[in-house]
């Protein structure tokens, strides 16, 4: 009889991975702000998760989220992403709905707060939320988990950033808005700039340290009785960049091996046996990447800055402008294009650094995914030798 199927990883699905390490610093400040609400305060200030995608902020957002949940006394979480709020209408329906709230009020907190609470649905949105929110609030804590942030609606993101501005000076609220870089310039579109007094609540969430990466691959392994040779996992966690998103493929596809074999140690030959699985994923995601680029006009961007990046991982603002200068002529021009890059997370500077300020890859193998592709698509091909119809097939490869 065949055993169960078991998933020790989980790559690309937002949920916990087995082991979540290396982001203790970005724990300890969601920590922090969990236990001002128990203690029914509001913490000093929301929090902003900004990071290159496949770092894992779904999976922080989800951590906290059951965290929260399960303390005691637990605390309201309402985890959403912009799709599911559209317009200020909507996502005032779905944090603060008029009907759970009329039966709460009278209850709870008062006739006095229930004469002050809008419920005119023709009323101005954003008051109705704030009002409607500190009543909620006053009732139980609330934390609110954006996810996917960078996509909001302008009007939306405004009337959520100045109605926790507004609550949380009257009740125990939080609000976590997690979002690729492009996130704070996508805030600062929405004319609620308090945000950017954060400080410590902006966290950033890129690549793991090596300990944390090796951590990541080799615990999940070792609870389950299995060792991993040394140089085995030192091949692995070089191959992942220290992405989290490829880390777990490699743990994914090395635990398919196990239960393959039935072996309680992986060596090179399990290695050797799991790569082409894993390159073909990693490949395939670098491909929807490249094209992402073309189709944004960014690709001749991105190939004139993925040398200054492979010679080192973090690089000036006046090194990008020198890259960038192959492309574009005018200052404004270089700005734009790195911002767009920044964006897309190809590139990014993560928040609260001392000067000087620096900026590194999203992804470094990527950077040499696109250089790559990019020379074999400009070189011309070969003559032809061999019968009409026959194709040329080219290989970009990655992870070796």
């Amino acid at each position: 009889m065949p055993r169960p199927r078991q998933r020790l990883f989980a790559p690309g699905s937002g949920a916990a991975p087995p082991v979540l390490t290396g982001r203790k610093a970005q724990q300890d400040v969601l920590r922090n702000c969990l236990a001002d609400l128990i203690a029914g305060a509001s913490p000093p200030h929301d929090v902003v998760l900004i990071g290159p995608r496949g770092n894992g902020k779904t999976v922080l957002l989800n951590w906290f989220k059951q965290v929260a949940r399960s303390a005691e006394p637990a605390t309201d979480v309402i985890a959403l992403t912009p799709d599911e709020a559209p317009t200020p209408r909507t996502l005032t329906d779905l944090l603060a709905p008029r009907r759970g709230l009329a039966k709460l009020l009278p209850r709870k907190v008062g006739v006095s707060t229930v004469g002050s609470v809008e419920w005119d649905t023709s009323a101005d949105t954003t008051a109705s939320l704030k009002e409607r929110l500190i009543a909620r609030c006053r009732a139980k804590p609330l934390a609110v988990l954006v996810d996917e942030a960078h996509t909001l609606e302008a009007a939306v993101g405004r009337t959520l950033l100045n109605a926790s501005q507004s609550v949380r000076d009257e009740a125990p609220f939080l609000l976590v808005l997690a979002g690729t870089p492009g996130l704070p310039a996508h805030l600062d579109t929405m004319n609620a700039t308090f945000w950017e007094r954060l400080g410590s609540g902006q966290l950033g969430i890129g690549l793991l340290g090596k300990e944390a990466a090796t951590d990541a691959l080799t615990r999940p392994l070792q609870d389950q009785g299995i060792d991993i040779e040394s140089r085995v996992l030192a091949a692995a966690v070089d191959a992942s960049q220290r992405y989290p998103y490829f880390i777990q493929l490699w743990g994914d596809a090395l635990w398919e091996q196990q239960r393959a074999s039935d072996t309680t140690c992986l060596d090179a030959n399990d290695l050797d046996q799991v790569r082409p699985v894993v390159v073909s994923r990693i490949t395939n995601y670098y491909q929807n990447r490249y094209r992402e680029l073309e189709g944004r006009d960014l690709l001749h961007s991105a190939v004139a800055l993925a040398p200054v990046f492979q010679q080192t991982e973090d690089i000036s603002d006046g090194q990008i402008d020198t890259a960038l200068r192959a492309v574009a002529t005018s200052e404004s021009s270089r700005l734009a294009i790195r911002e767009k890059l920044n964006a897309l997370g190809y590139i990014w500077c993560p928040p609260n650094q001392a000067p000087p300020v620096t900026w590194q890859p999203g992804i470094p193998s990527l950077m040499a995914y696109v250089r790559q592709r990019a020379e074999l698509a400009a070189t011309p091909p070969p003559p032809r030798n061999h019968p009409p119809g026959a194709d040329d097939e080219g290989d970009c490869h990655v992870g070796r």
